[in-house]
């Protein structure tokens, strides 16, 4: 069932919008599976990988069989057609274009007595980047996280991706990791391809770090190996919220709120904010005839029986602007007549689309920041994946003698307090004696 509800700010707040915006904790099952599929990997190394990899994929691999060969990646690149290459070269060059921009630049300043004190970067050695290829290979997300680990100067890009029964992933998935810069290419998916990264085997070894999107299970297994590498976020299953006036089509917009509820989990969710009812009811019915004509309508249709998609009636647009804020929606379109002052106003979205001709599918594949974002109400919390997220930030102070001389008082004072004083008798002991 799709609702169309009333809400307002300082009104009772709805029940159904309550449920609505609160998302479920991490699945019971998906912990107790990531758990133990984990301590096995930790305990086993390869063979518990390959164990697993016949199990939950259905591939019989050997160890050696876990890499997906160069020529491997050149079948798979001979395999695809000009026009899915020229895609993704297209997505490739403005996403690379976009990350490059975007890193942050090292700075310095000047100390009161002529020292200087600033930061720089340095990037990750070895990163691990999970694509999904489950429901559907995302040939997209090679691009949206492989292109930017390349962009902040990572050396070693590992990429683990499923691969079924055949054992052989897609080969557009394939070609867009190879042109993206993955140096490594693993058949492995779910939750013992993050134990594979995370852990490191004979076979493969470990990554600092592990980035991408997946179901509940990797999810999991990348909450559960935070620690023995670093990760990127937390995510669950894909959503959106539009903030329409009624000045953009109520086609257009349907045709928004279907892109994220057809993913495949069922779980998805999807938020219209409008100001008018009758709007509310145009969007509904082309949301109906339009679910009807998609291949994945039978996914769409779990999404609507589990009231994933939901309709708000707000009286004012900025009300309806903190409605989306509190449901931090993983994107959010503004599809009114005045998006760039409202944009202003958002505090918690992983990614704005802001304007008619700004479907969000134009973030998912080429606009050129990357689609890995936070989900679940994190976005409160958590931005989306940048280059920046395979660096490493480094602080640096170059005090001259009269910086030292300027601050002794102010650390042996600290020193004093907390009881250190080793602390204070470093910066004591350089202005004792001869120097």
């Amino acid at each position: 069932m799709v609702r169309i509800v009333e809400w307002a700010a300082e009104k009772p707040q709805s029940k159904i919008v309550t449920k609505f915006l609160a998302r479920s904790a991490f699945p019971e099952e998906a912990e107790k599976a990531a758990a133990e599929v984990l301590a096995a990997i930790r305990a086993e190394g390869d063979a518990a990988v390959a164990r697993y990899v016949a199990k939950f994929e259905g591939a019989h691999l050997t160890p050696k069989r876990f890499r997906v060969t160069d020529k491997e990646l050149s079948a798979a690149e001979a395999a695809v057609s000009p026009d899915l290459k020229r895609a993704v070269k297209d997505a490739y060059a403005r996403v690379m274009r976009f990350s490059k921009a975007s890193l942050r630049k090292p700075w310095t300043m000047k100390t009161p007595k002529g020292g200087t004190a600033g930061e720089f970067f340095s990037p990750m050695d070895r990163v691990g980047v999970y694509v999904p290829g489950g429901t559907a290979p995302l040939a997209s997300t090679s691009v949206m996280t492989v292109t930017l680990a390349a962009a902040a100067g990572v050396k070693e890009i590992v990429a683990c991706t499923p691969a079924g029964p055949t054992g052989t992933p897609n080969p557009v998935l394939l070609y867009a990791l190879k042109l993206a810069g993955a140096t490594e290419v693993y058949r492995v998916g779910g939750i013992q391809a993050i134990g594979l990264m995370a852990f490191g085997t004979k076979t493969v070894k470990k990554v600092q770090k592990i980035v991408g999107p997946g179901n509940a299970y990797v999810t999991a297994a990348k909450r559960q190996v935070y620690g023995f590498v670093g990760i990127d976020q937390v995510a669950g299953p894909s959503e959106i919220a539009v903030l329409a006036d009624g000045t953009v089509s109520a086609q257009w917009v349907a045709a928004d709120l279907l892109s994220q509820a057809e993913h495949g989990s069922g779980w998805e969710k999807s938020l219209l904010v409008t100001q008018s009812k009758a709007f509310a009811e145009e969007v509904k019915r082309a949301l109906f005839a339009q679910t009807a004509t998609l291949s994945r309508k039978a996914l769409i249709q779990r999404v609507i029986d589990r009231d994933g998609i939901l309709f708000a009636v707000t009286p004012t647009v900025e009300e309806g602007l903190e409605l989306v804020n509190r449901f931090a929606p993983e994107h959010f379109e503004i599809m009114c007549k005045d998006a760039a002052k409202l944009m202003k106003g958002v505090r918690s979205a992983g990614a704005v689309f802001a304007g008619a001709w700004t479907p969000e599918s134009a973030g998912d594949f080429v606009a050129g920041p990357s689609h890995v974002l936070p989900t679940g109400g994190a976005a409160n919390m958590f931005n989306g994946l940048t280059p920046d997220d395979f660096r490493r930030r480094h602080s640096f102070v170059a005090f001259t003698k009269g910086d030292l001389a300027q601050t002794k008082a102010t650390i042996e004072a600290f020193a004093r307090v907390e009881g250190l004083d080793a602390h204070g008798r470093a910066a004591t002991i350089r202005f004792e004696g001869p120097q």
